[in-house]
């Protein structure tokens, strides 16, 4: 089981170190080998026949999960992604508060808190549902996280900037991004079966 998880992770990493997307040409090696080390946790929580559909995904759905995964700076061990949608809701939430009550310091804090929010337990994948871990379903996650997560950091540079109204246009667009995400992979909310 080791030597296949270890097999799992020299394929998405070579995916990420030759799309270029994630990781500049000279990657920081210190982050290549944390990011390495996230990605065997999380494949190792993982089921067998969840690890078997991962292993199955081309290598451009791999270099797109790789490049999502790559923008976050923040892991849980313990956490659902359920949890992580209660603290995205309460960062879009203060969001929401700071571009109504004209505060473009909190608008813009809580929208980079929202682009970089945590990775549950065992990554996003377990939560998906196994019947989305496919090249077909896979192929809009990185496009619902550039019109949420992009969106979140298009908001904080224009409230830094002092423009609210374009604050408030780019909250809708996350807006929308969330609920089409939710719409294509939100089935029943909470935990996963999918993981040990």
């Amino acid at each position: 089981m080791k030597k296949s998880l270890q097999k799992l992770t020299f394929v998405l990493m070579t995916g990420l170190l030759s799309s270029g997307t994630v990781m500049a040409a000279e990657p920081d090696p210190a982050k290549m080998k944390k990011l390495k080390e996230i990605m065997m946790q999380q494949i190792g929580m993982m089921k067998p026949e969840l690890q078997k559909k991962v292993k199955a995904l081309s290598p451009k759905t791999q270099k797109s999960l790789m490049k999502i995964l790559g923008q976050h700076t923040r892991y849980s061990d313990d956490i659902t992604l359920r949890q992580v949608m209660h603290e995205v809701l309460s960062d879009y939430q203060s969001i929401a508060a700071g571009i109504m009550t004209d505060n473009p310091e909190q608008a813009a804090a809580s929208a980079r808190r929202l682009a970089n929010h945590r990775i549950p337990a065992g990554g996003l994948l377990p939560y998906l549902g196994l019947e989305n871990i496919n090249d077909g379903q896979l192929a809009v996650l990185e496009t619902f996280n550039d019109s949420v997560e992009g969106e979140a950091l298009k908001l904080a540079t224009a409230a830094e900037s002092g423009d609210m109204g374009a604050a408030a246009v780019h909250f809708g667009k996350i807006s929308s991004g969330c609920v089409a995400c939710h719409k294509v992979f939100r089935s029943k909310p909470g935990a996963s079966d999918l993981l040990r």
